[in-house]
């Protein structure tokens, strides 16, 4: 458990700097450029990832269970992680309708994502990862919301083409994920 905790404090700590430290985080940019914040960003990152990775995993060798949720919670998060696949795809396809209304998408369907699983799972270490990850989305999502009221913030209109690709491409992502990756890299199949 130590590895996991250590890794999010890592990962979610570094993604933290523009909800704690804005004003830092353009001092070292600044001093450092932003190539070389950018990579000592991404080594610390994929040093956070790998060690909530690595933690997880050595959790889940001996679980120790808080509740046993009932099985329709199974069915909820499949839901709630369909959306949160949208949520994310949203992020990235320009001017969807879906990103014009919400303006932080990924930040949301991170929020969905850790829901969801919290619902499902009932075990100490689902229940560290998953409330780490919803706590620092809520943090995130306001944080973000401030900076573009103060920055008079405004998106551009969706498209209804924008908006139907970015749910195509969001199911299609979860029905792969879900029916396939999901065994693959974590070792649950959520269906069967």
């Amino acid at each position: 458990m130590v590895y996991l905790i250590f890794g999010l404090v890592l990962f979610l700590g570094l993604h933290s700097v523009r909800i704690f430290a804005e004003d830092w985080r353009a001092q070292r940019l600044a001093q450092m450029g932003e190539a070389a914040y950018k990579a000592v960003y991404s080594l610390l990152s994929l040093a956070g990832f790998g060690l909530i990775i690595w933690g997880f995993s050595l959790a889940r060798e001996a679980p120790v269970l808080l509740w046993t949720p009932p099985l329709g919670m199974r069915h909820a998060a499949s839901l709630l992680t369909l959306i949160a696949f949208i949520l994310l795809v949203a992020a990235y396809v320009p001017r969807n309708g879906i990103r014009a209304r919400l303006h932080h998408p990924m930040v949301l369907g991170v929020k969905t994502w850790a829901l969801a699983h919290l619902l499902a799972t009932g075990t100490v270490a689902h229940l560290v990862l998953f409330c780490a990850f919803l706590t620092w989305a809520v943090l995130d999502f306001i944080a973000a919301r401030k900076r573009d009221r103060a920055a008079n913030m405004s998106y551009p209109a969706g498209t209804v083409g924008a908006t139907a690709v970015s749910v195509a491409v969001g199911v299609v992502a979860w029905a792969g994920f879900a029916f396939w990756g999901h065994g693959l890299l974590i070792g649950i199949r959520p269906f069967g």
